[in-house]
C-alpha cells in the first residue's frame, strides 16, 4: 500500500530533483563548454605560437641561416618553457633546393598530422583534456619565392609542430560571465518549469478534484455524499476529514432535530420515498401550546425531550421515529405489518402517554394527552395522516385511520378558507379589475380592452377567478363581484375614447338587482357607446326572452353586446340571428390551434362568414403567437386579443 506523502516532503522532493537535475544539466553543459573552449583557445593560442616561432625563424633566413643555426633556434625556443616543445618539419619542396633530412622525410611519411599539414591543413589535437598537439602548415608568401624558386604562392614550405599542456590556456573573463549568465538562466527554467509541474500534480490538482467533489455535493445536494480524494497527501487528507466531519456534522443537522435529536421531517419523506408498503402513525400532543404558555419556552423543551425519549420507550423500533415540528411526532413501520395490529398499537400509545407523568424542571408533573392520525399503503401517507391527524382533531377522537371520505373534508377546508379570503378581499376592496387589448387584425392598433376580475393580495400578486368564482357563485357573492367590477370599469375608462368589454353571465342578467344596477349605471354614464357587455355563452342561453330583452334595453342605451366563448356550450346561429349582437368572441379552443388544426381553422372560417354576412364583427382570443395571428388575418377575423398583443394589466395605455 503507498504510503501518504506531506506538502513539506513534496517542496523537499522538488528542490532536491531540480537541484539534482540542474547539476547534472550544468556540469554536463559545463564540460561541454569546457571541451568547445579548449578546442577554441587551444587552437587560436596554438595558432599565434606557431604564428610567432614561424616569425622567428623567417627573420634567421633573412639573414642567411643553415641548419644548425636553425636547430640552435629550435632548442632555444624549446628552452624558453620546459612544458613546452617545438618541432619543425621541412616539406619536401625545401628539400629538393637544400637537401633531405632524414627525421624530416620519416615524419611526413608516417605522420599523419604532418601528411595533412603538408597538404595545407591545421591539425589540433587534445588528449584527455590535459594537453594538445598542433600542427601548423607554413605557406610560401611572395617574399618566400626568392629563395624557393621551385614552389609558388600558398605551397607548403614546412610544418611547425608545438605542444603543451593545457594548464598553459588562458580563458577570457567575458566567456566565463556568459557562461554564468546561460547557466544561471537555464537552472531558473529549469526550477521554475519543476516547481509549476509538480505543484500542478501534488497541490493544484488536488485542490481542483476536492473542488469539483465538492461542487458536486453542493448541487446534488446529497449530504450522505462523502469526500474521496484518493492522491496521498497528508495535509489534503487532513482537510478532507476536517470537511467530511463537517458534511456529518450538517448531515445530522439536515436529518435530525436539533432538541430531541430524533430524525426530522426530511428525513421520513425521503424514508417514504424509498419504501412501499408502510404504515404511518402523526403523534400530536393535544393542548402542547397552553402548556407552553403556562410554563415557559424552556420548561416546554424539556417536556418535549422527556416525550420523545418516553416515545422511544414504547414503540419496537426507535429508529423510527421522527420529530416532524413542534408538538408533532410521527411512527413509521418499516416492516410489513396487520393494519389491525398498528391501530391497536396507536390505541396502546394513546393510553400509555394517558397515564404516564411527565416531569418539567424537577418542580412539576404534567399529564398529557395526544391525537394520532394514521395511514397506510404505498402513496401519500403523510399527507393522508396528517388529513386523519386533522379530522380526528376536529371529532375529538384519540386516533383515526386515513379513508378516501376524509379528503372531502380536507376540500371543506379548502373551501372555508377561500370563503374567508374572498369576503375580506371584498371588505378590503381588493377585488380589481385588469385590462387586455384588443387590436384591430389589420393595423394591430388598440381598439378596445377586456376588463377581468382579480383579487389583489397584499404582497401585490394578482389571483384569477378561476381559483374562486364558482365558489363566490355558491356562497351568493358572485353579485358583489358583479357590481364592483362593473363600478370600476366605467371609473376607469370615464376619460378615455377605446372601447371596454365587461363580462356578465345570464345569472347576472337574470338578477333583478343586478339588472337594475346596470340600467341605473347606464342612465348616469356617458361613455355608453364605449362599453361592450360580454354574455358568457358557454352557460347556455335558454332564458331567451330575459335575455333578448336586456339585450335590447342596453342598446337603448346605446352601449353594445358581444357573444363570449361562441362556438361552445350552446352555440346556435339561430340565437344568433335573433339576438342581434354587435360581436362575437370565437372560443379560445378553437383560435388556439387554428394554425394546426384543419377542424378548428373551418369552424373559424364558418363563424366569421356568417358573421360577415349579418353585419357582426369578430374576435379571436387566446392569439399567443405570430402563426396564430397570421391565420386569423388570413381567415378575415376583424379583431384579436391574446398575449401575443398584451397581458391584462391594472392600467390601460
Amino acid at each position: 500500500m503507498k504510503r501518504n506523502t506531506t506538502f513539506t516532503k513534496i517542496t523537499a522532493k522538488i528542490i532536491f530533483v531540480t537541484l539534482f537535475i540542474t547539476l547534472i544539466l550544468s556540469y554536463s553543459y559545463a564540460e561541454y563548454m569546457k571541451r568547445e573552449a579548449i578546442s577554441e583557445i587551444a587552437h587560436l593560442d596554438a595558432k599565434k605560437t606557431s604564428g610567432l616561432v614561424f616569425e622567428t625563424l623567417y627573420t634567421a633566413m633573412q639573414k642567411g641561416w643553415t641548419r644548425d643555426d636553425i636547430n640552435e633556434i629550435i632548442t632555444r625556443l624549446n628552452g624558453v618553457d620546459k612544458s613546452m616543445k617545438i618541432n619543425v618539419y621541412r616539406s619536401s619542396l625545401v628539400s629538393e633546393l637544400y637537401g633531405e633530412i632524414e627525421k624530416d622525410k620519416y615524419t611526413r611519411e608516417n605522420l599523419p598530422e604532418v601528411k595533412k599539414a603538408i597538404l595545407g591543413a591545421e591539425t589540433l589535437n587534445i588528449y584527455d583534456n590535459s594537453s594538445i598537439n598542433y600542427f601548423y602548415p607554413v605557406k610560401a608568401k611572395n617574399d618566400c619565392l626568392r629563395c624557393h624558386t621551385n614552389v609558388k604562392v600558398n605551397d607548403t614550405l614546412g610544418v611547425i609542430n608545438i605542444s603543451y599542456p593545457i594548464r598553459e590556456l588562458k580563458i577570457s573573463l567575458s566567456f566565463i560571465i556568459n557562461f554564468f549568465i546561460v547557466f544561471i538562466t537555464v537552472f531558473s527554467l529549469i526550477i521554475f518549469l519543476a516547481i509549476f509541474l509538480n505543484l500542478d500534480k501534488y497541490i493544484i490538482q488536488p485542490i481542483k478534484d476536492f473542488s469539483n467533489v465538492i461542487k458536486e455535493i453542493t448541487n446534488s445536494q446529497d449530504m450522505k455524499q462523502r469526500i474521496e480524494v484518493n492522491d496521498k497527501i497528508e495535509e489534503m487528507d487532513s482537510i478532507k476529514g476536517v470537511f467530511n466531519s463537517m458534511l456529518d456534522s450538517i448531515e445530522h443537522q439536515f436529518y435530525n432535530d436539533s432538541l430531541t435529536n430524533l430524525k426530522n421531517r426530511r428525513s421520513l419523506i425521503e424514508e417514504l420515498e424509498r419504501k412501499n408498503n408502510l404504515a404511518l402513525m402523526i403523534i400530536n400532543i393535544d393542548s402542547f401550546q397552553e402548556i407552553n404558555d403556562l410554563y415557559g419556552d424552556e420548561a416546554g423543551d424539556e417536556l418535549l425531550i422527556e416525550f420523545s425519549k418516553y416515545l422511544q420507550q414504547i414503540t419496537p423500533n426507535k429508529d423510527y421515529i421522527y420529530r416532524l415540528h413542534a408538538d408533532e411526532f410521527a411512527y413509521l413501520c418499516a416492516a410489513d405489518v396487520d393494519i389491525k395490529e398498528f391501530i391497536n398499537y396507536a390505541a396502546l400509545i394513546s393510553e400509555r402517554i394517558t397515564k404516564k407523568s411527565f416531569t418539567i424542571s424537577s418542580k412539576s408533573e404534567v399529564n398529557l394527552s395526544v391525537t394520532i392520525g394514521l395511514s397506510y399503503g404505498t402513496d401519500l401517507l403523510l399527507a393522508n395522516a396528517d388529513t386523519a391527524l386533522m379530522v380526528a382533531k376536529k371529532t375529538r377522537k384519540n386516533y383515526l385511520v386515513y379513508d378516501d371520505s376524509m379528503a372531502m373534508s380536507k376540500e371543506y377546508e379548502k373551501n372555508f378558507l377561500w370563503n374567508k379570503h374572498l369576503k375580506q378581499a371584498i371588505e378590503e376592496d381588493r377585488i380589481i379589475p385588469v385590462f387586455q387589448p384588443i387590436v384591430d387584425c389589420k393595423t394591430k392598433e388598440i381598439i378596445k380592452y377586456e376588463s377581468l376580475m382579480r383579487i389583489k393580495n397584499e404582497d401585490g400578486t394578482l389571483i384569477a377567478p378561476i381559483h374562486f368564482l364558482e365558489l363566490a357563485k355558491k356562497n351568493k357573492m358572485y353579485p358583489k363581484l358583479t357590481k364592483i367590477m362593473i363600478n370600476k370599469t366605467f371609473e376607469a375608462f370615464k376619460e378615455t375614447d377605446k372601447q371596454v368589454s365587461i363580462n356578465i353571465s345570464v345569472e347576472d342578467i337574470l338578477n333583478e338587482d343586478i339588472y337594475e344596477y346596470i340600467m341605473d349605471k347606464l342612465g348616469k354614464c356617458k361613455i355608453n357607446s364605449n362599453i361592450v357587455f360580454e354574455i358568457i355563452e358557454s352557460e347556455g342561453i335558454e332564458n331567451f326572452d330575459e335575455v333578448f330583452k336586456f339585450i335590447n334595453d342596453i342598446k337603448s342605451f346605446n352601449a353594445k353586446v358581444s357573444i363570449d366563448d361562441f362556438g361552445t356550450g350552446y352555440s346556435n346561429f339561430e340565437y344568433l340571428m335573433k339576438l342581434q349582437v354587435d360581436y362575437i368572441k370565437i372560443d379560445g379552443s378553437m383560435i388556439k390551434n387554428i394554425d394546426v388544426d384543419k377542424n378548428s381553422m373551418m369552424i373559424t372560417q364558418t363563424i366569421v362568414e356568417f358573421a360577415k354576412k349579418m353585419g357582426i364583427q369578430t374576435i379571436a382570443e387566446f392569439v399567443y403567437s405570430k402563426e396564430v395571428y397570421e391565420k386569423t388575418l388570413e381567415l378575415g377575423v376583424d379583431y384579436a386579443q391574446g398575449y401575443y398583443f398584451g397581458e391584462p394589466k391594472e392600467s390601460i395605455e
